[in-house]
Parts: structure tokens; sequence; C-alpha cells
């Protein structure tokens, strides 16, 4: 059973060849790996395990997954696209499939010559990602055809949700909330860290997750220093926080939720004080968060809040990146960003600081659907939790 909707496959269908009409491109290639799941993703609801591959997009007729003999058979039963051909380039390497039709891209060339009449202009898709192998057979395969790179293009049609996605994400963050409250009820004194991942990755699934946005954060005392620390047999000190952070997946989409909490159940003086300035900036970003808000305008004031109680050299990241099928993923509003944040966008506030003597690692986050009006929390529990004192 598959996660894509056909309609909501065939809307998108859609809009990218619109796109591929306006810059006179015949067809795409659309590469994905484990890693760089989400364009594939957008396209099929699903990525195959072990073996990369490409989406093949043609402006006219039928679409297919080029990849190799162990995701064939599971492309046909999850993916929405279910046509297949198994191409060297994205099979494991030296592995010998004795039963599989193998394709190569020279006779792939042929077939959709055959099918599309004369090929002129092949549009790559994730080729900053594309290892330069697979580049390599492409353009050795397909002689005499222009190349060109529509990352930007076909990246920028995801950056804007359907009501579809809305959904998928709005739910991510309730199962998130879930998740968050099952690692705080962890924390103790001598619990390890992998207990206190264990106890959000288990309520994640119980609840239908479908994967994770990335593996579960939990940095305790230096340890959160690492700015994306995962889960180790480090057992919590009670004098320590705990920087904990987790994205559960609802039909490949992500929510997420991000905090610093106290070992001993209790925050200090310092260290309340101290995640106060987080939260002042988190409200400062979030003011921010209307359409038509350029990126470094949207980044600024938690800089310069940052700036002025002398706390700007314990910063590593901006402040709001987008979320969808990657927890995150372009447009990013850093401070010299030019992107506009546009009504139908989904967006996190992720504050942190690193490397504070004293306080180590810290970092709070939680996310938005961008309206007419500004900002809707996808998480009104995580909203509070980031923004009161």
């Amino acid at each position: 059973m598959g996660y894509l909707p056909i309609d909501e496959r065939d809307a998108r269908l859609k809009r990218v060849r619109d796109a591929m009409a306006m810059n006179e491109i015949d067809a795409i290639f659309v590469y994905y790996d484990e890693l760089n799941v989400g364009n594939g993703w957008y396209l099929t609801g699903w990525c195959p395990q072990f073996e990369s591959g490409c989406v093949l997009v043609p402006r006219e007729g039928e679409c297919m997954i080029l990849g190799g003999p162990e995701s064939e058979p599971f492309a046909k039963l999850d993916s929405a696209i279910a046509e297949t051909r198994n191409v060297p380039a994205f099979m494991v390497p030296e592995e010998e499939y004795l039963n599989a039709a193998i394709t190569e891209f020279p006779a792939l060339f042929s077939e959709l010559q055959s099918k599309l009449g004369r090929l002129r202009r092949i549009g790559l898709v994730g080729l900053d990602r594309m290892p330069a192998f697979c580049h390599r057979q492409i353009v050795e395969g397909f002689q005499g055809v222009e190349l060109l790179d529509f990352t930007a293009d076909y990246v920028e049609l995801r950056s804007r949700k359907t009501e579809w996605e809305v959904e998928q994400i709005r739910t991510a963050f309730a199962l998130a909330d879930g998740c968050y409250e099952a690692m705080k009820a962890k924390i103790a004194p001598g619990v390890s860290e992998i207990e206190v991942a264990a106890a959000g990755e288990f309520a994640a699934r119980h609840g239908g997750a479908s994967g994770f946005g990335f593996t579960a954060i939990v940095g305790s005392g230096r340890r959160s220093n690492a700015v994306v620390p995962t889960a180790t047999s480090k057992t919590l000190d009670s004098t320590e926080m705990v920087m904990i952070g987790i994205a559960p997946k609802i039909r490949g989409y992500a929510g997420v939720v991000g905090d610093t909490l106290p070992a001993s159940g209790y925050y200090t003086a310092g260290q309340k004080e101290y995640l106060k300035h987080l939260k002042e900036a988190f409200s400062l970003t979030k003011e921010r968060l209307l359409p038509g808000k350029v990126g470094k305008e949207i980044d600024a004031p938690a800089r310069e809040y940052f700036a002025k109680h002398g706390l700007s050299k314990y910063l590593v990241c901006p402040f709001v990146h987008t979320i969808g099928i990657h927890e995150s993923e372009p447009p990013f509003f850093g401070p010299h960003s030019i992107d506009i944040l546009e009504r139908g966008m989904t967006v996190c506030v992720d504050v942190s600081l690193f490397g504070h003597p004293e306080y180590n690692g810290v970092r709070i986050e939680s996310g938005y659907e961008i309206s007419d009006r500004g900002p809707v929390a996808m998480s009104p529990k995580m909203d509070r939790v980031c923004t009161e004192s």
C-alpha cells in the first residue's frame, strides 16, 4: 500500500510538466537515494533501500522508475509510479542478479526516442547530489542531447504545500508531541541517552510513523554541543541539561519537536535564565513569519538580540527552515537569504546556541503553517513551550 494518492501524484506531475514546457525540456531525470529522498518521493511517495534511482518524467507519456532489481518489486507494490527499468548506474556495485532484465542508458535512449520522437533537452534534478559515475553514464548514453540542471525549478515546486501535504505535516507534528512527552518522562539521573531516544522512537512507531526525518537527537551535558548528537550509552547526570529532538513522519512527511530539559526535572535559576534568551529570540523570529518577508528580514531580529546579549559567538545555525518530506529543506531563511516567505509554506523556527562553557548546547524548535495573517502553529503545545517563560 503506497503513501501517495494518485490524484495528488497527477497534480504534481502536471505542475512539473508545465515547468518543463516553459523551459522547452523534453524529459527530466529526478535523482534520489536513501539520504536524498525528497525529490523522488515528491512524485512517487516511495524510496528504495540499498539502491539509488531516478524518476524519468517525459513531457508526455508514461513515467518510470530507473533503479535496480532489489527495488523493482518494491516499487511495483508501493510507488505511485510503477513502470520500472533496471539500470546499472543505480544498482548495488558488483552484485549479480541472474534473472533480472537490465537496461543500459543507450538502450533506454533508443526506447525513449521511439516513443517520444527526437530528444533535444533533458533536465537533471538533484545534479548536486548525483554521483559522478551516474552522471557520466547519462552523458555517454544520451549523446547529442543537451543536459541542463533543472533542480532549482523542481525544488521550488516542492516549497508550496498542498492541503493534503499540510494535513500530513500537521498530523506528524501531533505525533511529535506524543514523542516529546515520552522522552521527557524518561529523562532522569542514571538513565542512558539511548533509553531516552528509545522512548521517543517507540512512541512514534506505535503512533503510526512511516519513518523519521532524522535519527533522534539526545545529547546530555557536553555532548549537547555536537549540534545534532545521536544517543549513546552515556547516562544522565543530575546537574546536566539534555537536548532532545525527534522528527516522526506520516506518509513520508515530517513533523518535529526540539527542546532542552533538565535531567533532574528542575531547571536551576541560571539554566532557566539562559533558556529565556532562546525563547525571546524564538518569539522575535515568529513575529516575522509573514507572507512577503524576505529571509534576511526574518533572521535579523533574533540575531540582533543575541548580539546585544553577547551570545553571537555561540551561534551555529540560522533560525528558520522549511519542513516537508525532509525535516529541514529549502528554502532556508538565513542571514543572507533573499527567498520570500509565501502563504502555504510550512516552516520551523529552530533557535539554538552551542559551546557555552556552563550550559553547553541548547535548542528549541517547533513549526508553523504560513497563512495570510501570519504563522499558524502546527503544535499549539510546543508553540507555548517555545515562547512562554
